[in-house]
């Protein structure tokens, strides 16, 4: 658990953003993925039920076409709050899913699009 101390020295280091409420959000959800890795035995476990496990495989033709929230990362997000996680809007919890593969969003003429849809399942 992170002291005043630790929490002092992270408000100095340059390297990271030193706003002190999201330096304490870090800290708090932590204490969260920890509840969660307990709860469903990994968060990885947790994370996917959003999507069922499977990546959703979308069909962008334009990049203004793909949304910047959908039904399921607005569910994450509130679900994550109930939680206790702090700093997670539906946005955030969005560019994670794009992030980690959960949603497929590349563009139908981007090479990539067919390439993680074959090895999607």
């Amino acid at each position: 658990e992170y002291g005043e101390q630790q929490q002092a020295s992270l408000l100095e280091n340059a390297g990271i953003v030193r706003n002190r409420l999201k330096i304490a959000s870090s800290i708090s959800n932590a204490a969260c993925f920890l509840a969660v890795q307990e709860e469903f035995g990994s968060f990885d476990a947790y994370i996917w039920q959003f999507v069922d496990g499977t990546p959703r495989q979308n069909t962008w033709q334009d990049i203004q076409d793909v949304p910047a929230t959908t039904a399921e990362s607005d569910a994450m997000c509130k679900d994550l709050k109930k939680r206790g996680f702090r700093f997670v809007g539906s946005t955030i919890c969005y560019a994670f899913m794009q992030a980690t593969g959960m949603v497929n969003d590349h563009l139908m003429t981007c090479f990539r699009h067919s390439q993680l849809q074959a090895t999607s399942g």
